[in-house]
């Protein structure tokens, strides 16, 4: 598509969410969904050729069925600075006596160490989107799951809201020391983020150093950046990718301004966004159709107006002299080799600045790597935590073995 065309269509968005019409509002910003996709002929062609209705059954039939996203913790609820409402659910170890037979097989017999592994999700998601990691280390090492603010179950962030403060990343960072503080005051922890999970991390890492000197054992970056995401073409043309970044933060702060009215016309274009979604979050053609669905429910629940205020941050977002606090710790750096969103060269720029660190290139996955290709994930992490001593050997755990490191 042409810079000309890509302005465009964009331009048509802006009209459309001004002049109040919410199907013509809808269309246009599934539109600027394929711009940013490169993939208008590709997704239409699906779309077509499988009627409405049956599409629509098979995505009720998905959400009733699937169990993805299905677990549940003991809740708890922090506070930020600004006052915003955090919930986490902490999932506690067993006794070791009442372990299940396959996690003693994948961590041995011994009872793990007192560590907390904190969980931090990604853009557009929440604490569900660790679904098999959290299934798989349930009951083994005490974990936190938390829904970063505006997503999930987390309440709008009050800065936001009330003082029209934008969302930066150093704020995410704090959100994490607020939700560390109120669910493991004591103890040594373990930080997994993806995206811009892996993003607040790092946040975390920057402005709270002795935290990270005096508690944090071990780190997992999962496809993410510590910066220059502003040079991310999404596997576009460089023409289209140059109009895309010149419009599309003042189109979703219009979008964000009329937010009930582009949501309906959301809601009419679900198969279009349905085709962008999964072209953005996977890169294997054999995805199970019910994990797809689960990524579309988490990606849709996200308002439009929470989209909008947390774009601009992800620019701006630079925490590469934060990765020195890493140097001195076991430190995981995974990415999908197609990752489109955050292309797995900034995981191997993180790992060039931590030479100590395991770098893990999964071969045909994308952003979402920890649903499409889950073993590598979990593989990886158990022994991340090995190395921690909060379990006593590695896991073997088959599936996706094409990962390379």
């Amino acid at each position: 598509m042409s810079e000309s065309s890509a302005e465009a269509v964009v331009s048509a968005a802006s009209a459309a969410v001004s002049a109040g019409n919410w199907r013509r509002a809808g269309v246009a910003g599934a539109a600027i969904g394929v711009v940013a996709a490169g993939a208008a002929a590709g997704v239409a062609i699906e779309r077509l050729t499988v009627g409405r209705g049956m599409r629509k059954k098979a995505r009720l039939a998905l959400d009733s069925t699937g169990p993805y996203g299905s677990l549940r913790g003991t809740p708890g609820k922090a506070y930020a600075d600004d006052g915003t409402e955090l919930y986490y659910e902490v999932d506690e170890a067993e006794p070791e006596a009442s372990l299940a037979p396959r996690r003693r097989r994948l961590f041995g017999r011994k009872a793990p160490a007192p560590v907390t592994v904190v969980f931090s999700h990604g853009y557009c998601l929440n604490q569900d989107s660790w679904h098999f990691q959290r299934a798989a280390l349930r009951g083994v090492v005490r974990t936190v799951h938390w829904d970063q603010r505006s997503h999930g179950r987390s309440g709008r962030g009050v800065a936001q809201l009330e003082d029209r403060t934008p969302v930066t990343i150093d704020q995410l960072g704090r959100d994490l020391l607020a939700v560390i503080e109120a669910a493991v005051p004591e103890g040594p922890i373990v930080l997994v983020g993806h995206s811009m999970g892996g993003m607040t991390v790092m946040a975390l890492a920057d402005h709270f150093p002795e935290l990270i000197r005096d508690r944090v054992v071990a780190v997992a970056l999962v496809g993410t950046s510590s910066g220059r995401l502003g040079e991310v073409n999404f596997g576009l043309p460089v023409a289209g990718v140059a109009a895309v970044r010149r419009v599309l933060p003042g189109v979703l702060k219009a979008l964000g301004q009329q937010a009930a009215l582009v949501e309906r016309g959301r809601r009419a274009t679900a198969d279009l966004f349905a085709g962008v979604i999964k072209r953005y979050s996977f890169a294997s053609r054999d995805v199970d159709p019910a994990i797809e669905r689960f990524a579309e429910r988490m990606i849709e629940g996200t308002p439009i107006d929470v989209v909008a205020e947390f774009y601009p941050a992800f620019t701006e977002h630079d925490k590469t002299a934060a990765l020195a606090r890493f140097t001195e710790m076991p430190v995981l750096v995974l990415a999908g080799v197609k990752d489109l969103v955050t292309p797995s060269e900034h995981s191997e720029a993180i790992a060039d600045l931590l030479p100590d660190a395991e770098l893990v290139l999964v071969p045909d996955a994308g952003h979402l790597v920890m649903l499409e290709c889950p073993e590598v994930v979990i593989d990886r992490l158990a022994d991340l935590l090995a190395r921690t001593g909060a379990v006593p050997t590695t896991a073997t755990v088959g599936g996706c073995d094409s990962a390379s490191s």
